[in-house]
């Protein structure tokens, strides 16, 4: 079974998300929206395929990535997430909370041994594909 496919998306504290993206978006160009911005690319196992990832500038008060205290907090695609949870329980990773579904995917939140905070993503991509068709960063 297939564990982690890919990064799903990079998030970070900052001050000011609004000037982060702004300059962003000036200086190297990134598409940005609401949230931040959305990588789009073609998968290696099935090029045919659009895939996705977000870059993501959160309030630095945001209490997103507890219980972590780090900075940062790093999104991975993965495959079958019941599965892998159940394995990573087995193994005896900290699980933070329950798989969530929204319309563009499945998430759960884990923590490494150093406390970092992650975040597993069983992503449907083809409703990003319909929500940012276009504007997306290529």
């Amino acid at each position: 079974m297939k564990k982690v496919t890919g990064i799903g998306g990079i998030f970070f504290k900052t001050k000011d998300p609004e000037l982060m993206k702004d300059w962003y978006a000036r200086n190297l160009g990134l598409v940005t929206n609401e949230y931040g911005s959305v990588f789009e690319f073609r998968g290696a196992d099935k090029p045919e395929n659009k895939a996705y990832s977000v870059w993501n500038p959160f309030k630095e008060d945001t209490e997103y990535f507890q219980p972590s205290e780090k900075e940062f907090m790093i999104n991975y695609r993965v495959e079958n997430i019941e599965k892998l949870v159940e394995e990573l329980r087995e193994a005896g990773v900290i699980i933070c909370d329950e798989i969530e579904t929204y319309e563009y995917g499945k998430f759960v939140h884990i923590l490494d041994p150093e406390n970092n905070k992650i975040e597993l993503w069983e992503p449907v991509d083809q409703v990003f594909e319909k929500m940012y068709e276009g504007k997306t960063t290529k």
